[in-house]
């Protein structure tokens, strides 16, 4: 029994060791020579947390990233709309955690050599095709920087966990074309600068529109009470607007944003300031894809970003595919490595996470930062003069429910791998 993982990233990664928790072998086929720490901070949501925690690796999490405290969402004048306890302080049974993108993958990569051993990831192995076979699927490899052909591989399935340019997910569905823009630029970075708020806040602030989002990413930072501040600043563009679409990654230009941002000075943060002091930053168009009606084809499935690339609303995109991890090897448990696995794993996720794609497009729970731009957008003294209470606490309710971490739900509910 061996399962071929094409990528070797958050999601990939998190299989790879969940499969190896419950004693079914895998390999993991990088395009990469090197894996190296990439992108900058993200959240991880209790109920991935508590995946991460089922597979030992809460001790490594902590030691890095910021156990948040607190989740506030501000006008563009910087006056608070609401707030709300975070993780543990939430009543949790497990923290969320903010933390380095790199430094995640970085501890996953450890553990997988670890415990898999070094020769279980394969670098320099793009995913050329594949085909199946009387016992299961024999994948095809080249090395992307020379061209040549690797080795072929053998497994009982395949698990497409290449990200949002999956090749997996265009030989599935070649006429999808590129990820789909929604009009707003990203530009994202990180500062050492001083605590903000609790110290361990994140916060989001303006409108549909424009935003600024900030959090700290550092544990070793605030021991020393500093603060490595994760920031990204948006704008949002009409859709006929014309931008730089085809660079999906590019070292972005403050001057395409910061004059934007000059008045946004407040008392518990000085934003341009942030941005002016960041080691460097990096544009990003959002973009997501359409929900699809199906992802397993015979003995091959997607999963993470592969399956349900999303807007970075919500703090989810690493979290579902963290899940996904999961209730892929629930089921590889329960049904051995069939295709019945791979349509069970299906069944459970890519509903769910369909749901949440199309709750992202909606603004998701930022949308009631844009409720007040609209209703106050010259401030006001009393946010109950401009929202209702249900506006404000059903807003967030409803999309924890969506997204799979209500905390009643999640506390009382039973692991997915037990």
């Amino acid at each position: 029994m061996t399962i071929l993982i094409a990528g070797g990233g958050i999601a990939g990664l998190t299989l790879a060791l969940s499969l190896h928790q419950v004693g079914i072998d895998c390999r993991v086929f990088e395009t990469v020579a090197r894996p190296q720490p990439l992108g900058v901070g993200i959240n991880i949501l209790p109920h991935a947390v508590r995946e991460l925690t089922e597979l030992g690796l809460r001790p490594q999490l902590a030691a890095t990233a910021i156990e948040t405290a607190e989740l506030a969402y501000y006008s563009a004048r910087g006056q608070r709309i609401w707030s709300e306890p975070r993780g543990l302080a939430a009543g949790y049974n497990w923290p969320q955690f903010s933390i380095h993108r790199g430094e995640l993958h970085r501890i996953l990569l450890e553990a997988v050599n670890n415990r898999l051993g070094g020769d279980s990831i394969m670098t320099s192995h793009h995913l050329a095709g594949w085909a199946e076979t009387a016992t299961g699927i024999r994948a095809h490899f080249t090395n992307r920087q020379t061209g040549a052909r690797q080795p072929d591989a053998e497994g009982d399935l395949l698990v497409g966990a290449d990200g949002i340019h999956s090749a997996v997910r265009q030989t599935f569905y070649p006429n999808e074309g590129p990820p789909i823009w929604n009009g707003a630029i990203l530009w994202r970075g990180t500062t050492t600068g001083r605590p903000f708020l609790t110290g361990r806040s994140m916060i989001m602030a303006g409108h549909e529109f424009q935003k600024f989002v900030a959090y700290p990413i550092s544990r070793p930072a605030f021991d020393r009470g500093e603060a490595v501040i994760n920031w990204i600043a948006e704008r949002k563009f009409r859709p006929d607007h014309v931008w730089r679409r085809e660079d999906w990654n590019r070292p972005g230009n403050l001057d395409d944003f910061l004059p934007s941002f000059a008045g946004w000075r407040f008392d518990w943060l000085d934003v341009p300031t942030v941005i002016r002091d960041a080691e460097g930053c990096f544009e990003f168009p959002m973009v997501d894809r359409d929900p699809l009606d199906r992802w397993s084809f015979g003995r091959v499935t997607l999963l993470g970003d592969a399956a349900h690339p999303m807007y970075p609303i919500g703090s989810n995109g690493a979290s579902q595919g963290i899940l996904d991890a999961r209730v892929l090897t629930r089921a590889l448990r329960r049904h051995g490595t069939t295709e019945a696995a791979l349509l069970a794993y299906e069944d459970e996720r890519r509903p769910a996470t369909a749901r949440i794609v199309l709750a992202n497009r909606g603004n998701g729970p930022e949308q009631v930062m844009q409720l007040v731009e609209q209703r106050a957008p010259g401030g006001y003294d009393r946010i109950e003069d401009v929202l209702t209470a249900e506006e404000l606490a059903g807003t967030a309710a409803n999309y924890k429910r969506i997204a799979g971490f209500d905390k009643d739900a999640l506390n009382s509910s039973p692991p997915i791998v037990s």
